[in-house]
């Protein structure tokens, strides 16, 4: 069919007067799926995945159950308190309610404790001390003489802290998993032959942090994995380490 010169050039102007509003729908309709897809996909992170987080040289303390806080207002000396962390990791703040802090640093719970307390005074400021905390400690596990959870008071090297737990057993194998906590869930592990330190072929030691866990096995791990999930002090299954 043809078509004529004036029918042929009102399709055209009209064709083109619609363009941009087709775009525009085009436009709003991809835009809404990806919203659809976005909002539909869950929010990802290294605990809901399971991926572990990297751990940092200088480890900020998190605060523990039973811990001490005092909470200072320079300008308001009136909200001064003492809080003690209960068991379900709670503090309840005067006339602020409550907050969970366990697991937080100190500057991250002076950011709770400021929200907490920005409803009722403008731009507040507090300074958290910690007055009672829990002492830095390491666990040693497995073929030792001792094997228990032990108080880091000084810098300590991990042969030196087989040897504070008693040594190596008659059973022992002399290579040890190492474990540092990497997250709140997840730790790092490392088989690390003793041996080799001993004679010098591996002279990068291996420097104990707070939280640090060794395990000597009995027998000669081939195959692990490098994180675990991790219960500092708690239940612990060297079947979930070695496969």
């Amino acid at each position: 069919m043809k078509l004529s010169a004036t029918k042929f050039l009102a399709i055209f102007v009209i064709g083109i007067g619609f363009a941009p509003l087709l775009r525009a729908q085009q436009a709003v309709t991809v835009a809404s799926a990806s919203t659809a897809q976005t909002e539909a996909r869950p929010v990802s992170t290294a605990v809901d995945e399971g991926r572990p987080v990297p751990g940092v040289r200088y480890p900020r303390y998190r605060i523990c159950l039973g811990d001490v806080m005092d909470l200072s207002f320079p300008l308001s000396p009136e909200l001064n308190q003492k809080l003690t962390v209960q068991p379900d990791g709670y503090v309840t703040l005067t006339g602020a309610g409550s907050i969970h802090v366990v697991g937080l640093t100190v500057p991250e719970v002076t950011e709770s404790v400021k929200k907490a307390y920005a409803k009722m005074l403008h731009d507040p400021i507090v300074d958290v001390d910690l007055a009672t905390f829990q002492k830095p400690s390491f666990v040693v596990l497995g073929q030792v003489g001792k094997p228990g959870q032990y108080e880091l008071r000084s810098d300590l090297t991990l042969t030196e802290a087989v040897a504070v737990a008693g040594g190596f057993a008659p059973t022992a194998k002399t290579e040890v998993m190492f474990f540092r906590q990497v997250s709140s869930n997840w730790a790092e592990v490392k088989k690390i032959k003793i041996n080799d330190l001993l004679n010098g072929k591996n002279l990068e030691e291996v420097h104990i942090q707070p939280g640090d866990m060794i395990f000597v096995p009995e027998k000669s791990i081939t195959k692990f994995r490098k994180y675990v999930p991790y219960s500092f002090g708690m239940s612990f299954n060297p079947a979930a380490v070695a496969y």
